[in-house]
């Protein structure tokens, strides 16, 4: 008996520790990764004709992880939870997680969309095997990270989002733009990555847990004695996250990177990275660290007024006749949009009542917007690979369609009607930071809305400006037609016109799905408001 009332305790033991898993919670990103790991090796077997069926089977599996979400839209669902906590989970999905994860699936789907475009003219075409697979693997892990719930899997998660995009932004092979801009991301991102983990380990020592709620416990009463330690850990964890958001002064990177990697990579860091960092902070601050936010709220609300005024001045500066000035343009842009994306989660620091969701309300029009502006690049990109500003003049005439739609992008992020969902977000921003009291950063950022509309309205304006004159080719060597026989010996003069190359199906629906959810969010704004009110708590 005693034997057997040993064995049973035993089986009884070992069954409180195991997890039962809700695979359903975890579909979109196991989705995601497995479509990543068939990419991979279908590319081994597939001969060079066959391996645009890698980027349609991509974009299947992307396709496949938005449409699980629907199903997990009706409740809350945790898993991965302690056995001794069942509060506190690893994995939890909830309004937050969604917003962010359909976020970042759908931005990696329109990224997909962007880089089916055939074949590159001049330029030797991407690997397609490698691509596919590096891009679904960082979605998983973007996908992976809203989700994520304590400090181990948001990190796991944030590496294996940032990893590839590392291989992705390099992947130009025999470009020296292409190897320089990967090589300025590695280093400053693994730098980023170190002092994160350094001040991961330091809040560990200080609390003994790895759970963000149990963090939040035990950081509220903290022995005196680990108090420097448990400061300095919050400090160092948040300078990782900043980093993705490409926040000042580790901003450094965005530019030469985005001019370096393809196109539709550089669309991806500018969309779902951001996302990423952004998802991060919010948890971290607002989740585990809501004891400290008299250190973290003050440092977030000077670091966003930073990022906003440098981003903004240096899109300000770009020369409309520098190669690569629009992408540059956008990227400078990118980063003063991060700076309004910080103030929600800075205010959040001063009033336990201000809503981090306006954050998440800004981001989701960001992403449709500038995920838009990027497409409208990449189809200018075909025929003028420098991307200057001044390549963009008179594209109303030649591509009516792309200049509408580019510039409603860009009035968009300027805030201006009629894109009404770009002055409703930052209206959204406003009323946060006013909320919890924080005038200064009001005034800054009403400031630098006012540099923004300048450079938006410089390039919107470009678009609608008449073509310059194209030039007289030599005379022709052959008659007019129907000249023939006049005796009159009358050549043709022929005039040289810009060549106008096929429009690849992948991207108009890529222009035209971003251009239907902008128009869509600027006449229901209140789809995006309405995220406005996500809470963590």
């Amino acid at each position: 008996m005693t034997v057997a009332a040993a064995s049973a305790a035993s089986v009884t033991g070992a069954a409180s520790v195991v997890q039962s898993v809700d695979w359903l919670a975890i579909a979109p990103p196991v989705i995601t990764a497995s479509v990543a790991l068939i990419v991979l090796v279908a590319d081994l077997f597939l001969p060079r004709k066959r391996k645009p069926l890698l980027g349609g089977l991509a974009i299947a599996g992307l396709a496949a992880a938005l449409l699980l979400l629907i199903p997990l839209h009706k409740s809350t669902r945790s898993t991965f939870c302690l056995t001794t906590n069942p509060e506190a989970c690893s994995y939890t999905v909830d309004r937050f997680t969604l917003v962010l994860q359909f976020l970042v699936l759908g931005g990696a789907l329109i990224t997909a969309l962007l880089s089916m475009t055939g074949p590159t003219e001049g330029r030797e075409e991407l690997p397609a095997g490698e691509f596919w697979f590096l891009l679904l693997s960082s979605a998983a892990g973007a996908a992976l990270l809203p989700a994520s719930r304590d400090l181990a899997t948001l990190v796991v998660a944030l590496e294996v989002a940032s990893l590839p995009a590392f291989a992705l932004v390099g992947l130009k092979r025999g470009d020296r733009l292409s190897s320089e801009a990967a090589l300025k991301f590695f280093l400053s991102s693994v730098t980023a990555t170190a002092v994160m983990l350094l001040g991961v380990s330091f809040v560990y020592a200080a609390t003994g847990t790895l759970h963000l709620t149990e963090i939040a416990n035990r950081l509220a009463d903290v022995p005196y004695q680990l108090d420097t330690v448990a400061q300095t850990g919050v400090a160092l964890t948040l300078v990782g996250f900043a980093f993705k958001t490409a926040a000042v002064p580790f901003h450094f990177w965005v530019p030469d990177t985005y001019v370096g990697a393809p196109l539709p990579v550089a669309a991806y860091l500018s969309v779902v990275g951001k996302a990423v960092g952004f998802s991060g902070l919010i948890l971290v601050c607002v989740i585990a660290f809501p004891a400290y936010a008299d250190v973290w709220g003050p440092a977030l609300a000077v670091v966003a007024a930073l990022t906003m005024t440098i981003g903004n001045v240096g899109a300000l500066r770009q020369s409309a006749t520098r190669a690569y000035s629009a992408v540059r343009l956008l990227a400078w842009s990118s980063v003063g949009q991060a700076g309004y994306l910080l103030v929600p989660i800075a205010a959040a620091g001063y009033s336990s009542d201000a809503q981090v969701g306006a954050t998440v309300a800004y981001a989701l029009m960001y992403a449709v917007v500038n995920l838009g502006a990027f497409a409208v690049a990449a189809l200018v990109a075909r025929t003028k690979p420098l991307n200057r500003i001044a390549d963009y003049r008179g594209l109303y005439a030649e591509r009516p369609f792309a200049a509408l739609t580019l510039g409603f992008f860009l009035l968009c992020l300027a805030g201006l009607p009629p894109g009404i969902i770009g002055l409703f977000a930052k209206v959204t921003v406003f009323s946060a930071v006013v909320d919890a009291g924080l005038g200064w950063l009001a005034v800054v950022m009403a400031f630098n809305v006012v540099i923004a509309l300048y450079y938006y309205l410089r390039w919107t304006a470009v678009l609608f400006r008449a073509p310059e004159e194209a030039e007289a080719a030599p005379e022709a060597a052959s008659p007019v037609p129907g000249a023939e026989g006049s005796g009159t010996g009358a050549v043709g003069v022929l005039t040289a016109r810009p060549v106008r190359l096929a429009v690849p199906a992948p991207l108009t629906l890529a222009i035209a799905l971003t251009a239907l959810a902008a128009v869509a969010l600027s006449v229901m704004p209140q789809i995006a408001l309405h995220f406005a009110s996500i809470s963590l708590f």
